[in-house]
């Protein structure tokens, strides 16, 4: 081997035992999380692969398809819901590590209108409102009623003011809030219900008004480890998902912070 090359290989060899621990420490922590939650998120996870040299992996669909498949096993260490039930559901199931959940967040939800709908539309949300008029052949779009955080909320609402029985009929329901809010920003829907989050990701809907809070129950976002995900690096991931660079994005894209501790 020439003497330039020798040398140079015995650098590498001599670099080694300083670049493989710090590969070996690399850790890619899978998240469950509520589709609402995608926006902020994927630029979180950005920042936290930027910061720590770490990954975040996370998988988004509705709150209640993320807890039925952590109850069947699927591998993640950590879950943030859209409701408390959810959470509840995995608490209740001992699949929780003992002492991680806290909620996260809050948010409210809002009736947007999108291309589909007339653009001197305006509505405001209380009894008697004609939610049904404005939709014409179309339908209002929300998440599942009875299974999605969101679309829970939704009916909750709608039945509190009285407007749930009459706009029921022309309901189009999808699997989670983001496909609600697809119907409604490519004009398939001109009117949905979703989280005010999700009207700031979505430039093609405007929000004609936003629901009373006491229609609804509260809505927050509990974060918690899972039992079988339990560990250092699923430990500092959920830290960093409470510091200051993860709240400073989530009150960005529209959030509140819910301020919870660890129970």
């Amino acid at each position: 081997m020439p003497r330039i090359l020798h040398a140079a290989f015995a650098l590498v060899l001599a670099a080694l035992p300083a670049i493989l621990p710090a590969v070996a420490r690399a850790e890619t922590t899978t998240v469950f999380a509520a589709a609402s939650l995608k926006t902020a998120l994927d630029e979180i996870a950005t920042g936290y692969g930027e910061e720590t040299g770490d990954a975040l992996r996370i998988s988004y669909a509705g709150s209640s398809k993320l807890a039925r498949q952590i109850q069947q096993g699927a591998p993640a260490q950590i879950f943030i819901s859209a409701n408390t039930a959810w959470m509840d559901a995995l608490e209740d199931d001992h699949l929780l590590a003992d002492g991680t959940r806290a909620d996260l967040l809050v948010n409210r939800i809002v009736l947007v209108a999108g291309p589909g709908a007339p653009e001197d539309l305006s509505l405001t949300l209380a009894p008697g409102a004609d939610l049904v008029g404005p939709l014409g052949d179309g339908r209002l779009a929300m998440a599942l009623v009875d299974a999605v955080p969101a679309g829970i909320y939704g009916k909750a609402a709608l039945q509190s003011l009285d407007l749930w029985d009459g706009v029921a009929p022309h309901v189009a329901q999808a699997d989670n809030v983001r496909a609600a809010l697809r119907l409604v920003a490519s004009g398939e829907a001109p009117l949905g219900i979703v989280y005010a989050t999700d009207a700031v990701a979505e430039p093609k809907v405007r929000v004609l008004d936003m629901f009373p809070a006491d229609s609804h129950p509260p809505i927050r976002y509990p974060a918690a480890i899972l039992a079988e995900g339990d560990g250092p690096a699923a430990h500092a991931a959920l830290d960093y998902l409470r510091g200051d660079s993860a709240r400073a994005v989530f009150l960005r894209n529209g959030f509140g912070l819910a301020g919870g501790q660890p129970e």
